[in-house]
């Protein structure tokens, strides 16, 4: 029953995201989004894709430190075999076990930890990261200039102490084992989430649009939060209806802000494939002074 369902789940989000982006592709000018990646600037999008890398190698850290909290003393270079696998896993196979859960599993079946508290840190590493989406966007709404915001800007400075508040009293209340971490895990949410604005703006660079910048930004950080829901397939579809309605929304050129939606998934995708490797070869689990393996 468990395996039925799971294969209905999965159907269920290769149709989602196959709709969205069918529905996508009838309403944008698929031959300009072409010529608009065409002549993008190379160069800018490496720099992009260093970016997204660092951000990954950051993420990595922060959820090591959610794991040496659980006793569970990893090195980081072991960690990110597998948070690289775990990414592979979320993109490529999700209709076998998603990438959180293989860590997971294999962590509970190496170490001598209870599986509520292996969740539980999975969770709040997400939850961390959408925190950090979350202010960044009220930050640069609260800045931006535009008609409909006017008399709200307010609100989202009020939201970012008030978010950080409510998130700091769950970890408190639930999770107290990892609030000695609080405040480390959440600057280095605050390091990744920047590291991959600075990649959309590089991709920006890239497809040389010098204006309306911030506005781009926004979309990308709302379209991060709706890809986290799980309707879809890693995000595929979603992220791009939300590019295209928030770029509808401010204004903006619809075609280019799906352009940009395009070129952040391939950058996501590339880096994505390097844990293929994984797959395929047994990762080596150190520890400081132990080492064990954990089996494919």
């Amino acid at each position: 029953m468990a395996k039925l369902n799971k294969k209905v789940t999965t159907g269920l989000k290769v149709l989602i995201s196959a709709v969205l982006i069918y529905f996508i592709f009838t309403k944008i000018n698929v031959s300009e989004i072409k010529d608009i990646l065409i002549t993008s600037n190379p160069s800018y999008f490496i720099l992009a894709a260093i970016f997204f890398i660092l951000s990954k190698f950051i993420g990595a850290i922060r959820l090591n430190l959610y794991f040496h909290q659980l006793t569970i003393m990893l090195t980081h270079k072991s960690n990110f075999k597998l948070y690289l696998l775990g990414m592979f896993y979320n993109l490529f196979l999700p209709g076998g076990i998603g990438g959180d859960a293989y860590k997971g599993y294999i962590l509970k079946k190496t170490f001598d930890v209870k599986t509520k508290r292996m969740v539980s840190v999975l969770v709040l590493d997400r939850l961390g990261g959408l925190l950090l989406l979350f202010i960044y966007a009220c930050t640069l709404l609260a800045f931006i200039e535009l008609e409909i915001l006017n008399g709200y800007h307010w609100l989202f400075i009020t939201a970012i102490p008030l978010s950080v508040i409510v998130f700091w009293l769950l970890n408190k209340k639930f999770f107290n084992y990892v609030l000695p971490i609080f405040w480390k895990t959440t600057a280095l949410s605050a390091l990744v989430q920047l590291a991959q604005l600075v990649s959309i703006w590089f991709i920006l660079l890239a497809l040389n649009i010098e204006t309306n910048q911030v506005s781009y930004l926004i979309i990308f950080l709302i379209s991060s939060i709706v890809a986290v829901v799980p309707l879809t397939l890693g995000g595929i579809g979603s992220r791009e209806v939300t590019f295209f309605y928030g770029a509808q929304f401010l204004g903006l050129d619809q075609n280019v802000s799906v352009g940009v939606s395009v070129l952040f998934f391939l950058i996501t995708a590339l880096v994505s494939l390097f844990g293929v490797i994984y797959h395929f070869k047994t990762i080596k689990l150190e520890l400081a002074q132990i080492t064990t393996d954990s089996t494919e």
